[in-house]
């Protein structure tokens, strides 16, 4: 665990990879309040990546586990701790979300900063990659989508576009990060304070 005190005077620079999706690889790099719970946290990720919510999630820091309080699952409150109380510069910890298709992300933390007057806090620094549609069946599921789409003559190429809302597979842009919205989106997680 971390000796800083969380405060609102320091940010956390974070870079959160998806893992197991590749060509091109999927990353968002942001900056956060360091006294941002881990709650908080979540909805930052859902937010930038581009994930719908829809699912559970974990926080694994080792052996801790922090989630929504469940007498069956094990986790420790997330509400109750701030990301500044458990890290380090070059920590790495896991966010897992989905539990059925077990999307697993490594979360970096790169730096931690002094905050800039005129930011409002988290930002999207940098990003790459589309995040995978939900419940595409985990990143096997995603590369075989992917797989169906490149290929018109496949069986369930067309079904996989009406799923998909498409009307051409070349709308589905890989490398595309919707960050229309991110802002917006960012701005309502840290609302929520």
């Amino acid at each position: 665990m971390s000796q800083h005190t969380p405060s609102h005077n320091v940010i956390v620079q974070i870079k959160v990879k998806l893992l197991g999706v590749m060509k091109p690889p999927v990353w968002r790099q942001l900056q956060l309040r360091a006294d941002t719970r881990l709650d908080q946290l979540h909805e930052i990720i859902q937010a930038a990546l581009g994930w719908e919510n829809y699912h559970m999630h974990v926080f694994s820091f080792g052996d801790e586990k922090f989630g929504v309080p469940d007498p069956e699952l094990g986790f420790r409150d997330e509400r109750q701790v701030t990301l500044g109380e458990l890290i380090d510069v070059g920590a790495r910890f896991r966010y897992t979300y989905d539990f059925g298709d077990d999307w697993q992300h490594e979360i970096l933390v790169e730096d931690l900063l002094d905050p800039e007057p005129e930011t409002h806090y988290p930002v999207l620094v940098a990003a790459k990659g589309a995040c995978p549609p939900e419940d595409c069946g985990s990143a096997w599921g995603y590369a075989n989508l992917k797989d169906i789409l490149a290929n018109p003559s496949h069986d369930e190429h067309q079904e996989m576009l009406e799923w998909l809302g498409l009307n051409d597979a070349s709308d589905f842009d890989l490398a595309a990060v919707p960050t229309k919205d991110t802002d917006y989106k960012l701005a309502l997680s840290s609302a929520i304070r």
